[in-house]
């Protein structure tokens, strides 16, 4: 475990705790299930769990990387054809989901983005796929049924 990877993961750990307690300290509100207090709670508490998973390296072997700068000092830049391109994804997404998520609504949009993002980061279509279809559906499902958030539905309503 390098020391830089644990330093970061304990500092996203104390970062998760300090925003799940001020959740905890936030009054809920009279006659609903889910008030403000709730959405600091459960992202300081997925927060602390993943600077967990860093900080003791859960899921990550070291002796897989690769060293970008060589030891004898001469820096070699990544390359490939789309790799300077990668930078522009996230807006680009961005603006995609604006301009797309009423039309198509959010689960066909947010399949789409988990896809291209999940590719982009290297991912295999096998991994990619799935995760595609069920993320957005378990995204919808806390948001609209838990949250009672609307989502646009778009081409695709959900029954439920």
């Amino acid at each position: 475990m390098r020391l830089p990877d644990r330093v970061t993961g304990l500092f996203l750990v104390g970062l998760g705790a300090a925003a799940a307690y001020g959740g905890w300290l936030l009054p809920p509100v009279p006659g609903q299930p889910v008030g403000p207090n709730v959405f600091p709670l459960v992202i300081g508490s997925g927060l602390a769990l993943c600077g967990l998973a860093i900080a003791f390296g859960i899921g990550h072997t070291f002796e897989e990387e690769e060293e970008i700068i060589p030891v004898d000092g001469g820096a070699t830049a990544p390359t490939g054809k789309l790799y300077g391109l990668r930078a522009l994804l996230p807006p680009a997404l961005l603006l995609f989901y604006v301009a797309a998520a009423d039309l198509l609504g959010f689960i066909i949009t947010a399949a789409l983005i988990v896809y291209a993002t999940s590719t982009a980061l290297g991912a295999r279509w096998k991994l990619s796929l799935p995760l595609s279809l069920l993320a957005p559906i378990g995204i919808h499902l806390i948001f609209s049924k838990l949250l009672r958030v609307p989502l646009p539905a778009g081409l695709l309503p959900m029954p439920w």
